[in-house]
């Protein structure tokens, strides 16, 4: 790269180096070109009040052929109709043509001035022409001086370019070479401590480079970094949390299975012959199995809600009328924990599952109610705040640590593990309340305090049916 940036440098500096001699080549032609009109215009100005008109035409500028030879310079004078009077050349004047066409004479008969640069044919080179109309005479006065432009210059000026081009190359190449490391240093200093992570992703640390590009490079890695960390953290926890699932998920069948098995044992062995303990032994299977039946039945609900392969029916479903089945069927259940339910619910309706919605209030209802003390209250508020439902249940129940507001949401996590088994349930209920909102583009918040109660917040976006 640093070779690549070097040679492109150079390339740059030869076509700049190209172009500027040609635009000083062009400039400075023009330059001495106007430079050389107005001198010898104002010599001919000059020429218009020294000649004596009074004479004949021969007589005016006899004494100016030396002069015009010597600087191998050639003066004409000529009639307002073309025809030449007089001329410093040692020619018949009357065979030379009418000069009425000539670009200089014209200017001049219409403006008082002009010039024009022409090959020739009497003198047998590039000449340039200078006329003005006599302001003391009917005569046009007509300067012609050999004319090369820059062309003459060249060689004068040839070895100082060569020189100039050289220093120029050499502190281009110098330049380059500096331009090209401060390129170069930083993207390898970048490199070198891109190789310093190694599996960990540590943190990474840059200096602040000269070029703002280099920085913003050097800051998209360390962001990168960053979220590469994240995302392998992230991947870590999601890791420890499945292998808690799968354990927890282990111990919760395994309890029921034993019970079953150990029921089903006693009852085969023929020792327990007192029928009604035989049907409450059978009550307690049935009881074990339903069990069983619901944990696997939320863990399939968590599966579906985060594959989302399950095609998912959809209704209209009037939120009042859910929620008073909900508390209805709850009843039992709050008077048993003397808890008293109150409910404050507009008239509103959402497109979405109808059992998905029971699922969402109901373990949030539920727990509200479980998790309260004697004599407590639960308050159940649904409004519509910025085109989103809100959910808003709370109890005045014992509250939830602030150690664990953050873990509540995982599967089978239980704040008091003694309390909680004795209250029911999968363990499952705030995981499967998650991924329902999650599952309808929502957000659920929670914020709590020890014997004080805890509230959950849930938005949820209103869809419209498609």
């Amino acid at each position: 790269m640093r070779k690549a940036i070097f040679v492109k440098f150079i390339q740059i500096i030869l076509v700049v180096l190209a172009l500027s001699s040609f635009i000083f080549y062009i400039a400075s032609s023009s330059a001495l070109l106007k430079t050389s009109r107005n001198d010898m215009l104002y010599t001919l100005r000059v020429m218009d009040h020294v000649l004596d008109f009074s004479g004949t035409p021969e007589d005016m500028i006899h004494e100016l052929r030396q002069t015009f030879h010597d600087n191998q310079g050639r003066f004409t004078l000529i009639r307002t109709d073309g025809s030449v009077a007089a001329d410093t050349e040692n020619i018949d004047v009357s065979a030379l043509v009418n000069h009425l066409d000539r670009e200089e004479v014209e200017e001049a008969l219409k403006t008082g001035e002009g010039a024009s640069r022409r090959y020739s044919q009497t003198l047998k080179e590039n000449m340039l022409y200078v006329a003005v109309r006599s302001q003391n005479s009917d005569y046009i006065l007509r300067m012609a001086t050999p004319y090369t432009g820059m062309k003459e210059y060249i060689t004068l000026l040839l070895p100082a370019v060569w020189l100039s081009f050289f220093v120029a190359i050499m502190y281009s190449a110098f330049s380059a070479d500096i331009f090209a490391g401060s390129i170069t240093k930083p993207l390898n200093e970048i490199s070198q401590e891109m190789l310093k992570v190694n599996g960990d992703y540590a943190d990474l640390s840059f200096e602040t480079y000269q070029y703002p590009e280099l920085n913003i490079i050097a800051e998209t890695i360390t962001k990168m970094s960053g979220n590469v960390k994240e995302y392998l953290n992230r991947l870590e926890l999601e890791k420890q949390i499945r292998q808690e699932f799968f354990s927890n998920a282990s111990h919760e069948l395994k309890t029921p299975i034993t019970s079953v098995q150990g029921y089903a044992e006693l009852l085969e062995s023929g020792i327990i012959e007192d029928e009604d303990q035989k049907k409450d032994f059978v009550r307690r299977i049935k009881k074990e199995a339903v069990n069983m039946n619901n944990l696997i039945n939320d863990i399939l609900m968590i599966s579906r809600l985060e594959t989302k392969e399950a095609e998912v029916v959809k209704t209209d479903v009037r939120l009042s009328i859910l929620l008073d089945d909900i508390i209805a069927s709850l009843k039992p259940l709050a008077a048993s924990h003397e808890v008293i339910i109150h409910l404050d619910c507009k008239p509103l309706g959402i497109y979405a599952n109808d059992q998905q919605m029971k699922e969402l209030f109901g373990n949030l209802i539920s727990n509200a109610v479980k998790y309260n003390k004697p004599g407590g209250q639960v308050w159940v508020t649904v409004t519509e705040e910025n085109r989103n439902v809100a959910i808003r249940v709370r109890d005045n129940g014992m509250g939830i640590p602030q150690e664990a507001l953050g873990r509540i949401f995982e599967r089978f996590y239980r704040v008091d593990k003694g309390r909680s088994k004795k209250q029911g349930g999968t363990g499952l209920g705030l995981s499967i309340v998650k991924h329902i909102v999650n599952f309808y583009h929502g957000s659920i918040s929670v914020r709590s305090k020890l014997d004080e109660g805890t509230e959950f917040t849930v938005m949820i976006p209103i869809q419209k049916k498609i």
